[in-house]
This record gives C-alpha cells, sequence and structure tokens, in this order.
C-alpha cells in the first residue's frame, strides 16, 4: 500500500466482495495510526516506529464506516502485528480481530519468537465468551515433505 493509490484499489475491491472488515499486510506504512479513506473506510495500521524507518512489513485493518462505529479499541503492536476490539448485538461479547504478518522461517529465532509470544500474549487476553478472528500471513511453506507436521501441514504442494 505504499504506492500511490493502492488503497483506494483495495478499497474498491473491499465494495467489490461486500466485505466490512478485511486484514492487510506488507503495507509498508512506518508509524502507527488511523486514516480514513475518500470512499469512506478506515485503515487503522501498525508498521516500523523507528524514524527513517526502511518502507517494509507493516500490517493494517480496513473497515468499512459501519465496522469503524462498533470499534471500541484497537492496539499497534509492532510491524507485524495489530490488534482491535468490536462491539457486538449482545453487550456482554466483543469480536477481537488480529492481524498478524509472520517472518519466514529463515528469520532470526529471536524475531520468530518475540511475534509468536505477543501473539499468545494477546490471545490470552481474550475473555472467555469472547469472538477471536485471526487473520495472518504466517509465511507457511508448502511442499511434500511433512514430518513433524502432520496435523498442520498436508504433503500435497510443490
Amino acid at each position: 500500500m505504499f504506492q500511490a493509490g493502492k488503497a483506494a484499489t483495495i478499497a474498491k475491491e473491499m465494495v467489490r466482495y461486500n466485505l466490512s472488515v478485511l486484514g492487510l499486510r506488507e503495507t509498508r506504512w512506518t508509524q502507527s495510526g488511523e486514516v480514513k479513506l475518500s470512499s469512506g473506510q478506515s485503515v487503522i495500521y501498525s508498521g516500523h516506529e523507528e524514524d527513517g524507518a526502511n518502507h517494509t512489513e507493516g500490517v493494517a485493518i480496513m473497515m468499512t464506516k459501519e465496522t469503524r462505529k462498533a470499534l471500541i479499541a484497537w492496539e499497534p503492536i509492532s510491524s507485524r502485528l495489530i490488534t482491535a476490539s468490536f462491539r457486538t448485538n449482545n453487550r456482554r461479547v466483543q469480536t477481537h480481530i488480529i492481524q498478524c504478518y509472520a517472518p519466514t522461517n529463515d528469520a532470526v529465532h529471536d524475531v520468530k519468537a518475540r511475534l509468536y509470544d505477543s501473539l499468545n500474549h494477546r490471545l490470552g487476553r481474550v475473555g472467555a465468551r469472547d469472538f477471536i478472528i485471526l487473520m495472518s500471513d504466517f509465511n507457511a511453506k508448502i511442499g511434500g515433505r511433512n514430518e513433524g507436521y502432520e496435523e498442520v501441514m498436508g504433503k500435497h504442494g510443490m
């Protein structure tokens, strides 16, 4: 979404598919904040916080006007993790959306461990009655070898 016009293009596709919420990754935006698009959608985003940071990584949640009205709170955690909480029709139940962009297996172990620790911490904070929607690019690998991963990975792939 770093290129001019990309957010507007994504917003049009969101309307075309009649989506209320859309999780985004590799936005390449720095800092964190909220932007209201001319088309009416809102985008909450989280990127690198350092001044002069590269335009890499980044996560965001794009939502319609109606969904934005139900937003209770959101938290930009890192350039790879953002959370948002929404009201539902039931006053005692909330919906929590977590948008995650995991590093590849080739990344440094500490980077992966920090992300998954932070993700587990956020999941642990959700109430027992609440709904969780985890939207993510876990950068999974595919292929014919699944030894040790049989429960989560098939043998079908390139």
